[in-house]
């Protein structure tokens, strides 16, 4: 399922996407960051991971947090995806670099005592590090467009509605979202998780 190299744990499955009627998007140029607070159980996890590629075996996971994530197009005109994602949960913090082109979903750890509030620490990497991150996740074309003044004209925005989500969510019905998330892509078949 998967395996650890120098720190990046690499996935063979992509991440469960997000809810998107569960967040808020922020247009920043090329990018566009969506705002969501997630909750993640083992009910969850079976749910999206339903699918071809799934083993059967479930992690035991149980966590919470916002989650930072930046879309881009691949290409000028094409569909936005997913590059980036920050999640600033409360047991095990980290980020992905996902690429649908290449299947690979590689996550990295991140150590609180180390780099401090996580969501501080990923808004401050959006703000100073996207258009590198971006070309570590291969989007390089799309790092080589990001704008700084984009992102500093919509960062207060994004930085307001995490907090939001993190001090003002409802479990309840963030948890019925995500499992409705994953029944049509259950009964279509098609890869989840």
């Amino acid at each position: 399922m998967h395996e650890f190299d120098r720190g990046v744990t690499k996935y063979d499955i992509m991440p469960i996407p997000p809810v998107e009627a569960q967040s808020e998007q922020f247009e920043a140029g090329p990018v566009t960051i969506w705002v969501e607070y997630r909750l993640l159980d083992d009910a969850i996890a079976a749910a999206h991971q339903a699918n071809e590629g799934f083993d059967g075996r479930i992690e035991q996971i149980a966590d919470c947090g916002v989650s930072l994530h930046v879309f881009g197009e691949e290409s000028p005109g094409g569909e936005r995806i997913e590059f980036l994602r920050f999640d600033c949960f409360d047991e095990d913090p980290h980020y992905h670099y996902v690429s649908y082109a290449n299947n690979t979903n590689e996550m990295v750890h991140l150590e609180p005592a180390a780099t401090g509030d996580p969501l501080e620490w990923a808004m401050d990497r959006i703000r100073t590090r996207l258009p590198q991150m971006l070309a570590r996740a291969g989007a390089k074309e799309l790092a080589s467009r990001v704008d700084a003044a984009d992102l500093e004209r919509v960062l207060p925005n994004v930085a307001a509605a995490a907090y939001r989500a993190r001090f003002n969510h409802d479990d309840a019905a963030i948890h019925a979202g995500a499992m409705a998330e994953a029944e049509p892509v259950a009964k279509a078949g098609g890869a989840a998780s």
